[in-house]
């Protein structure tokens, strides 16, 4: 069982967490976060039951309201969460819970259900428009600029799931790794000479046609895209050696 932190598990029992929680016919909303990115990745409602699965698994149970039954986040589609911590608010009425996602949250393949902007908000602040913008403002950015790659890795899991007849990533999946290590090669080569010939043009047609083979590998390997974005980020914060 994971280690879920415990601001609740090693402090009170199932039954005395239960006690402190403000239930509504039964139910209480729990947000899901990700534990490194803070991004806010869902919202869902959990029952007593839901929420003794999730502390016994380590992974995130729901009650699912539409079809009165529980679901287990990511059982179909792969897309499960590891719980590293899970607490109540100060009024006991909402859950937060900090998670290790293993892909996308959303059942559209979006990182997180929270993508859909609301436009026609007040214009920027004075110092958002003269360019003195918050690091808040800045990784908000920087998530939506590469959402496009958790959709993506999430399309290839669904394809080496279902294989689909036809499709081009089925044939890779059944064709095996050497074929998918041929393809990027091929591609890494062609990058190579579209680089050296100065077009920018297929320049980014060859990286992009990289870029989705590696997300082959990657799933054929079962190597989280996570695992390698949290490696980038270990290797941007090391200490620079003089």
């Amino acid at each position: 069982m994971t280690n879920v932190s415990n601001e609740i598990k090693e402090q009170l029992s199932l039954e005395q967490v239960v006690e402190h929680i403000r239930w509504s016919d039964g139910l209480v909303p729990a947000i899901v976060q990700d534990a490194e990115t803070r991004q806010v990745l869902m919202m869902a409602y959990m029952n007593r039951e839901s929420l003794k699965l999730s502390l016994e698994s380590g992974e995130t149970w729901f009650w699912s309201r539409s079809r009165q039954e529980l679901w287990h986040k990511g059982a179909t589609s792969g897309n499960v969460q590891t719980i590293t911590s899970l607490k109540y608010d100060c009024d006991g009425d909402t859950l937060l819970v900090e998670v290790k996602p293993n892909g996308p949250a959303c059942h559209t393949g979006a990182v997180t259900c929270f993508h859909n902007e609301i436009v026609g908000l007040p214009e920027q602040s004075a110092d958002q428009a003269s360019g003195d913008f918050s690091a808040t403002t800045a990784i908000a950015s920087s998530e939506s600029r590469f959402e496009v790659l958790a959709e993506l890795e999430s399309v290839i899991a669904e394809r080496e799931r279902e294989r689909p007849e036809g499709a081009y990533t089925t044939y890779l999946f059944d064709k095996g790794v050497d074929k998918i290590l041929k393809k990027i090669g091929e591609e890494a080569s062609e990058t190579i000479i579209a680089a050296k010939n100065k077009d920018n043009d297929e320049l980014r047609l060859e990286v992009s046609d990289l870029m989705y083979h590696l997300l082959v590998l990657l799933q054929e390997r079962k190597l989280p895209l996570d695992d390698i974005m949290s490696e980038l980020s270990r290797r941007h914060e090391r200490p620079r050696r003089d």
